[in-house]
C-alpha cells in the first residue's frame, strides 16, 4: 500500500469521524429542542403575559390566553389541555369539529379564522363552541342567529366578537372600522342569539412598543362603548405570538398564540 494512499484513507477518516461527531452536535440539540414541553411553553408564555400586563398595571387574570392548534393533532392539544389550559382557537371548522370529537367536553372553542355561512350549521353543532370571534359581516351574523334557533333553541346567546380589518390590508378579512359600528348596530338590534363579546383584529408587523392597528382597534372599541353604552366593557381580541405582549400592554383581553406554545404548524406531505 502506497504511502500516498495510506494519507487519503487517514483523510477519509478523519472526515468520516468530524461527519460522525457533527451528527451527534445536531441530534443532541434536537433532542435538547424537544425536551421543551408543551407545558413547559405555556408556562413561559403566562408567565409573559402577567410580565406585560403589570408593567401596564393591568391584572393578569383579566387576560384570557387562547391556545390555537391549527394543523396540530389531538393529542398535542391533549397535553395543553393537561397542562390547565381551556382555552383553544381553531381557523378551519372541520378541523375544529373533529378535535371537539376526541377531546374533553370542558374545553373551550374559539372559531378564530374566516367562516362562510355555509359552514355555520357544522359549527354550531360543537356543543362547547364558546366564541366566533370572526363575523364580518350582517349576512353572517343572520345566519349565525337564524341557526342558532334551529339547532339550540334551549340554549343561551353565543358570544361572538365582530373582526375589523383595522389595517386596510386585502389579505386580511374583517370589516372596515368605518363600517363596524353599523354591524355592532345590526347584531344587537337583528340578532338576539349572538351575545357582542368585543372586537377582533390581525395585527400587521410593527415593531414598536404601541402598533398602530392595537391604537386603531383600541380607539373604534372606546367609540362604539360610547355610543352603545354597553354595561360591561367591549373586549379586545388582539395580539398573536410575534406581538402578544405590545397587545396586553395596550389593553387585549384575549390573546391568540400558537407557534409559540406548539412550536411550527404541521401541514400533510
Amino acid at each position: 500500500m502506497s504511502v500516498r494512499w495510506k494519507r487519503l484513507q487517514a483523510q477519509l477518516g478523519f472526515l468520516s469521524s468530524g461527519l460522525r461527531m457533527q451528527h451527534t452536535i445536531s441530534e443532541s440539540k434536537a433532542q435538547g429542542e424537544r425536551a421543551e414541553t408543551i407545558a413547559e411553553r405555556l408556562c413561559k408564555v403566562r408567565e409573559r403575559i402577567q410580565v406585560a400586563a403589570l408593567a401596564a398595571k393591568r391584572d393578569p387574570a383579566r387576560v384570557r390566553l387562547v391556545a390555537v392548534s391549527k394543523t396540530h393533532a389531538a393529542g398535542t392539544v391533549r397535553e395543553a389541555y393537561d397542562a390547565g389550559q381551556r382555552h383553544f382557537g381553531e381557523n378551519y371548522v372541520q378541523e375544529l369539529v373533529e378535535k371537539a370529537e376526541q377531546l374533553p367536553t370542558d374545553i373551550n372553542w374559539h372559531f378564530i379564522g374566516h367562516l362562510q355561512s355555509n359552514k355555520v350549521r357544522a359549527l354550531l353543532s360543537v356543543p362547547n363552541l364558546w366564541c366566533v370571534e370572526t363575523v364580518d359581516r350582517p349576512k353572517l351574523a343572520n345566519t349565525l342567529n337564524r341557526l342558532m334557533d334551529e339547532l339550540r333553541p334551549d340554549g343561551g346567546p353565543i358570544p361572538v366578537m365582530v373582526q375589523v380589518n383595522v389595517s386596510g390590508e386585502a389579505s386580511k378579512a374583517g370589516i372596515e372600522p368605518a363600517a363596524a359600528p353599523e354591524l355592532v348596530e345590526h347584531i344587537l338590534q337583528a340578532c338576539p342569539r349572538l351575545k357582542l363579546l368585543g372586537l377582533m383584529t390581525i395585527g400587521s408587523p410593527d415593531p414598536s412598543p404601541e402598533p398602530v392597528a392595537f391604537q386603531r382597534l383600541s380607539h373604534l372599541r372606546d367609540q362604539i362603548q360610547d355610543r352603545f353604552r354597553f354595561q360591561e366593557p367591549l373586549e379586545l381580541s388582539m395580539g398573536m405570538s410575534d406581538d402578544f405582549e405590545a397587545a396586553v400592554r395596550m389593553g387585549s383581553t384575549n390573546v391568540r398564540i400558537g407557534s409559540t406554545i406548539f412550536g411550527p404548524r404541521v401541514y400533510p406531505q
